[in-house]
């Protein structure tokens, strides 16, 4: 008691003294006195009873003195010196809880001036003398005094929040120690120094706790900071872990007083820092048996929910889950709820495709680490999963989810050994692809060890290569030599051509007649390949059977397996198309929707018209000019180079004052298309809602809707500026309307490529005037796909459509002519 009365009559006087003295020695006696209090040496005036006494009831107050008198002389008057002697000490050696709070409430209430940057630079030597990790660690002492939740709190939020405090006030002029990167990663180093001094008071037998280290954990990564404070926590627990059986139990107990509301934000991070599924296992435990946030975000966010990671997260989880014999149930149950998520058909239509990908690996993985007898388990399983699953991806107009399908299919019954019997499918190889075949078998090697010394590595690395360059030397043999000259060197037969019996046809008709009734292939062959050219060179002969021609093209079957038959035979039907486009594009599409028609041809039908529309739309004069312009083979230039010659020389000695341009002007030429625009377009809309026998375009046949409302604002694209442009957007619109929210998603993006063709192509009067009452739909619309469709490219689509609207009605109400 005698002690306490005395430190504090004695602060009394400091403090005095401080704020009323003129006499700078009684300052610095002052001062003096106050850091005897903060001294713990062996010559200290002051005995332990009394410092800790000033550090519990004084301390907090001395600084806030301090701090209150920075406009003083006597701050103004202290050398850098005596400042650093005297002053900064009573900030850098107390309590570091405390003097952290000082300082940051400090540097937030003042206003930018001298005082605020000598609080700033004491709180940087604060963070760079090691002060963070003191603070850690008297927060693990059991024997410290228990500070109150509210107090923890503040501290907590205001250590997390530094670098903010730091920017709102120093902002532009922040210090490099206060920009979130460096801070954040500091206070990962800061946390290994107090986990590494637990560890060693837990080897000599002392008690400690790790509430605060892990709720500074948690609050820092839940502020969105977990990379770079895992970034340096997690390699440095990989190692230490790694053959100490006390730092795992401190990681185990670090993980498990992590706040729950915190968890999530912690273990994404971690199994993000962490490189292998041995390292996570190392520093996690068995966290995902005891806690059930834990085992939410491992079994089941992690895997199914978000699908940002990359594949080496997907990796380190389910290695982790089968890496110990506790946790493989959770292996067994992650594996069906994923397989039920991949075989789902309203998951394949209304997943973004990414996420598709991602459960896909995720299911690949799954299965590749289950031994035998929890394959023979889960054998009817991810039987039932593969074929309902390969069926709904099939199913799919999208060529990467089809591809997907067959991939996983292939894996799976490879995975299972139905008998011998594996699924084999015939698709492209890319790198998605190939991603997804090498994940059946991952590896699981431990950790990699330390990289061997770089001068080793290169001589280990040259040895080989030595030996290998070695048998690739040819060895001379002398009597070789005496033996070329009676060899005789082959001919080389490379670019030789088997002859042939047949000519391919020099007239149309003939042409026509071979593909109709002709059973020799090499001149069914001859006649395919000459179809194009002879209709191009003979229009009014094709003109006289344009649709007969195009009828046996649409109905020729590739019965000699030719190559390029499907090129060959579109090109034909296109050159057909071009030369007699309404008598052709009538009868396609008349026949689009009659009977007995495969997808196949319903497909070509629509490719062939809108390549058709395409070439009509370019001007034929520049096709006519680079004809004429390309020398034939009879031509000669040898009486036009003395020409050519002379006609340098009077360039280069002619002065101008200047000079036109030398390219001839681009001529006008009219548009094909826009005259027969309505032929290809209006046909299309005729009978699309009356499903046939084998055809129900709003049904089932969902791929060729989603390719016939492609082509049909292709048409619309092609058509701008056509009298007919008006009538074709506003009848277009209409259409697509009714299956807007269609659930494939090639027919949402042939819906959205049609309406940015009709904002596109149509007048912005006739925008306005005919559709007016549309439009504020069509907005609407726009606004919900852009914001929550699933798919990527009709959210993009979405967008541009926004944009395409909005500077149309914008460019239109701006026009006083179009609002009188």
């Amino acid at each position: 008691m005698e002690s306490g009365s005395g430190v504090r009559l004695k602060v009394a006087q400091c403090f005095r003294a401080l704020s009323s003295s003129t006499d700078h020695k009684d300052v610095s006696d002052a001062l003096k006195t106050l850091n005897s209090y903060l001294d713990d040496g062996a010559e200290s005036s002051t005995t332990s009873a009394e410092r800790e006494e000033f550090r519990r009831s004084h301390y907090s107050r001395t600084l806030r003195v301090l701090v209150g008198h920075l406009q003083a002389d006597w701050t103004h008057s202290l050398s850098a010196a005596r400042r650093s002697q005297l002053w900064e000490p009573l900030f850098l050696k107390g309590p570091p809880d405390q003097a952290l709070l000082v300082l940051l409430e400090a540097v937030s209430q003042l206003s930018p001036s001298a005082g605020l940057d000598l609080l700033v630079g004491v709180t940087e030597s604060f963070l760079q003398s090691g002060r963070l990790a003191a603070l850690l660690w008297s927060s693990c002492l059991q024997s410290a005094p228990a500070d109150s939740p509210q107090l923890r709190e503040a501290l907590l939020a205001r250590l997390t929040a530094l670098p903010d405090v730091a920017a709102n006030k120093l902002h532009p002029n922040v210090r490099p120690l206060f920009v979130p990167r460096r801070f954040y990663a500091l206070l990962g180093s800061e946390m290994l120094a107090a986990l590494e001094r637990t560890c060693q008071a837990l080897r000599d037998g002392s008690g400690c706790s790790l509430t605060f280290v892990a709720q500074t954990l948690g609050k820092a990564c839940i502020q969105g900071h977990s990379g770079p404070v895992l970034a340096v926590m997690a390699p440095r627990l990989a190692v230490c872990t790694r053959s100490d059986m006390v730092w795992q139990r401190v990681c185990w107990k670090l993980l498990e007083n992590v706040p729950e509301r915190c968890m999530e934000s912690v273990l994404t991070g971690l199994v993000q820092a962490v490189k292998s599924p041995d390292a996570f296992s190392r520093i996690v435990g068995n966290l995902v048996l005891t806690n059930k946030k834990a085992r939410f975000v491992l079994t089941h966010k992690v895997l199914l929910l978000q699908y940002k990671y990359e594949t080496q997260v997907l990796t380190t989880v389910l290695g982790y889950l089968a890496s110990d014999r506790d946790r493989r149930p959770l292996l067994i149950q992650v594996l069906r709820s994923v397989s039920q998520a991949w075989a789902n058909p309203s998951a394949v239509k209304h997943t973004p495709l990414e996420q598709q990908l991602y459960v896909s690996k995720t299911l690949l993985l799954a299965a590749s680490l289950l031994n035998d007898s929890e394959l023979q388990e889960l054998r009817s399983d991810l039987l039932q999963c593969m074929l309902g699953g390969m069926q709904s991806h099939l199913d799919s107009s999208v060529v990467r989810i089809r591809t997907m399908g067959m991939v996983v299919g292939e894996c799976l019954s490879s995975r299972m050994d139905l008998n011998g019997a594996k699924l084999k499918f015939e698709y492209e190889q890319d790198e998605e692809t190939r991603e997804l075949l090498s994940l059946m078998a991952p590896s699981m090697d431990p950790d990699p060890d330390p990289d061997p010394d770089p001068a080793d590595r290169d001589e280990e690395t040259r040895e080989p290569s030595a030996l290998n360059a070695a048998p690739q030397q040819p060895k001379s043999n002398p009597d070789s030599d005496l033996d070329s000259d009676d060899e005789l060197t082959p001919y080389d037969m490379s670019g030789d051509q088997e002859m042939s019996r047949a000519t391919p046809p020099r007239y149309l008709r003939d042409c026509l007649e071979a593909l109709i009734s002709s059973e020799d292939s090499e001149r069914v062959e001859l006649s395919l390949r000459a179809a194009e050219s002879l209709v191009r060179r003979n229009v009014f002969a094709a003109k006289e059977i344009s649709v007969q021609m195009t009828k046996v093209l649409l109905h020729m079957e590739d019965k000699y397996s030719m190559n390029g038959f499907l090129a060959l035979r579109q090109a034909a039907m296109v050159a057909v198309a071009a030369i007699d486009p309404v008598a052709v594009s009538q009868y396609l599409t008349t026949e689009f929707y009659s009977l007995n028609y495969s997808l196949r041809q319903r497909l070509d039908i629509l490719e062939v018209l809108a390549l058709a529309a395409q070439e009509l739309s370019k001007p034929a004069a520049d096709e006519i000019t680079a004809s004429t312009s390309a020398p034939t083979p009879y031509q000669t230039n040898e009486p036009a180079r003395w020409r050519q010659e002379v006609e340098k020389r009077i360039q280069s000695k002619t002065k101008r004052i200047s000079k036109g341009s030398t390219q001839p002007g681009t001529k006008a030429a009219p548009n094909r298309y826009a005259p027969v625009a309505g032929y290809f377009f209006f046909p299309l809309l005729r009978n699309y809602d009356k499903p046939g026998v084998t055809f129900d375009l709003l049904g089932s046949d969902h791929l060729v809707l989603g390719r016939l409302i492609h082509t049909l604002g292709l048409f619309m694209h092609l058509a701008v500026n056509a009298p007919v442009a008006a009538q074709m957007g506003a009848a277009l619109l209409d259409f697509v309307w009714a299956v807007r929210y269609h659930a494939d998603q090639a027919v949402r993006r042939g819906v959205l490529f049609a309406v940015c063709s009709v904002l596109l192509s149509m007048p912005s009067r006739s925008l306005l005037v005919d559709l007016g009452e549309q439009l504020l739909e069509t907005r609407t619309w726009l606004a919900d796909v852009a914001k929550g469709d699933p798919d990527a490219d009709c959210r993009g689509l979405a967008v541009q459509s926004l944009v395409l609207l909005e500077n149309s009605l914008k460019k239109q109400l701006q026009d006083p002519k179009a609002l009188s």
